[in-house]
């Protein structure tokens, strides 16, 4: 049987400014709050050497579902800010509410609590700001409380000097705790281990993948792997198994790590893109969503890789429907109750399509405003014109095969590209295999 796996487009925004980063709110009162964060670069006024000037924009979006002819998605809020590189919503409600934070061109760490307005909706107020360093680029962000552990709240922020920060949040002030150089050019990614949040992890422009452990202090890193050959852009911990990090690099590759053992990874996918941003699914320990700048957003499936099977982890759905670099991608924490569509049905020819192993997808909200549409496969990757479908065959190893009892299950994602603005909302419906089902935890 071929893998039941489809990616559907919900809405399409364009959010005028180059969109890098997109993120779901992952506190309970407000899984419906998604927020996105824009990139522009624009020429210094005056003189011709002026150097240039990068702003952004701050959207806060709901998503609502009224109805099947309705976009779920409705605009909060727009708050017209400097550049914005990374943004990450604290995983536990600080203070009562949720807060929102954003990494800044101008080398500021910004935080936003979301509250309640006046018309009955939502809203972002500021809360507080540090500059993390003069003349550089606050380039990413992470919060400590990863496995929604509030004891402790802290961030860990990266720049464009390479430098790696560590800050506390207490009675609505953030406080730098440490800071240090940590790569030899930008240091584009930093995080925690959700597991033992006194180790730190960082990526550099310098190829190099290290760890740190804040008790002993910053000195000198606790492991350096040179094991990506390009850029390292993404490392995101796995909250749900110990020791699990996902790192991933310009180089295209996914990399799984155990972090008892930091000298081999135990698996390597190519996914053909370099890897800006790396989420692991919020309640299932084997998915990871990558979203992979030339090459759209895959949904990768690890289970083999963390099991000690080694081997790459085989892409179960792509989302190819961006025309632009592929920046920003989350998971949204939204229960979808309602049975998964029917795939539209293309009137002629009928046997040629179920022959070839593939359906007919139809976007109705493409960004260039038109009426497309694409042959895709049961994992939803694109066809090209006078192809067969081959049988499904993930490019990056063997995939489970779903068994027919097995309970479909559907997710909502939303995913931002640079070039032409636009921010996607999508659902994923697949049916996992029954084996893997009865070996999640309860």
């Amino acid at each position: 049987m071929a893998w039941k796996s489809k990616t559907r487009n919900l809405q399409v925004v364009d959010t005028e400014l180059s969109a890098d980063t997109v993120e779901w709110c992952p506190v309970a009162s407000s899984h419906d709050i998604l927020a996105c964060g824009t990139y522009q670069l624009q020429k210094g006024a005056g003189e011709e050497d002026a150097p240039p000037i990068r702003t952004g924009r701050l959207y806060l979006f709901e998503f609502r579902r009224e109805g099947s002819l309705s976009p779920p998605l409705t605009e909060l809020q727009r708050i017209d800010t400097a550049a914005i590189l990374d943004l990450k919503w604290c995983h536990v409600p600080l203070s009562g509410g949720a807060v929102l934070g954003m990494a800044a061109a101008t080398g500021e760490l910004q935080l936003y609590t979301l509250s309640d307005s006046q018309e009955g909706g939502h809203r972002l107020e500021p809360l507080c700001c540090v500059e993390v360093g003069a003349e550089r680029l606050a380039l990413s962000l992470d919060w400590s409380t990863g496995r929604m552990d509030s004891s402790d709240v802290r961030l860990v922020c990266s720049d464009s000097a390479g430098c790696v920060s560590v800050l506390c949040l207490a009675e609505g002030a953030l406080t730098a705790l440490s800071q240090w150089k940590a790569h030899d050019f930008e240091a584009w990614i930093s995080a925690f281990s959700y597991w033992d949040t006194q180790l730190v992890y960082s990526g550099g422009d310098d190829c190099k993948l290290k760890g740190w452990d804040l008790r002993a202090g910053p000195s000198c890193p606790t492991f350096t792997s040179k094991r990506h050959s390009m850029g390292v852009c993404s490392i995101h911990s796995n909250p749900h198994r110990e020791h699990i990090l996902a790192t991933g690099s310009y180089d295209e590759q996914v990399l799984l790590w155990d972090g008892r053992n930091m000298r081999h990874p135990l698996s390597e996918s190519p996914v053909g893109g370099g890897v800006w941003r790396l989420k692991w699914h919020p309640t299932d320990q084997h998915l990871l969503l990558a979203a992979c700048m030339h090459n759209d957003f895959h949904i990768l499936h690890c289970q083999q890789a963390l099991e000690g099977g080694g081997g790459a982890c085989p892409v179960l759905a792509s989302y190819i429907l961006h025309n632009s670099l592929a920046y920003g991608a989350d998971w949204s924490r939204l229960s979808l109750e309602e049975p998964a569509p029917c795939s539209p049905v293309a009137a002629e020819p009928k046997e040629s399509l179920a022959e070839s192993g593939g359906h007919l997808r139809i976007q109705y909200d493409s960004p260039t405003a038109s009426f497309d549409t694409s042959l895709e496969d049961d994992a939803g990757r694109y066809i090209p014109e006078g192809i067969a479908a081959p049988p499904f065959t993930p490019t990056a190893g063997p995939a489970p095969m779903p068994n027919e009892n097995a309970h479909s299950l559907s997710y909502v994602l939303a995913s931002c590209s640079f070039y032409d603005h636009m921010l996607h909302v999508w659902r994923w419906d697949w049916t996992p295999d029954q084996a893997q089902l009865e070996s999640e935890p309860c």
